[in-house]
């Protein structure tokens, strides 16, 4: 995956925002919470994005992923895919939206209700 399509893929998904922060990595946020991180290191995307605990289990322990530094280190289920060895750009996509789905979550019921995630009243 080049940068290119990681920004398509993730400004596609409702109501996120990025800017470059982090040593010019492109960062994507959902209700003002970062979902995932990447920058291309030498043609190969790098990127961050969380995960449900049994996932970040096994993928830190296959090849080309670990977990995310700055962030697992610190007690945060995030994963740092940093070659496609394991993880196909497919595969990729479908845990960048697993992180969408996680961190909005997460987000306050009132902020979740604005963003359409939730029904009014619930």
């Amino acid at each position: 995956m080049k940068l290119k399509t990681y920004n398509r893929f993730c400004g596609g998904l409702p109501h996120t925002t990025s800017v470059v922060q982090w040593g010019e990595a492109t960062v994507w946020k959902i209700g003002g919470k970062v979902f995932a991180i990447g920058r291309e290191e030498d043609g190969d995307m790098v990127c961050s994005f969380k995960v449900s605990d049994m996932s970040f289990d096994i993928l830190k322990e296959q090849p080309g992923c670990r977990g995310a530094p700055h962030l697992a280190s610190r007690g945060m289920k995030w994963i740092q895919r940093y070659t496609p060895e394991t993880l196909s750009d497919d595969d990729l996509k479908a845990y960048l939206e697993g992180s969408y789905r996680l961190v909005a979550a997460g987000l306050t019921k009132k902020l979740q209700r604005e963003l359409g995630f939730l029904e009014d009243g619930k």
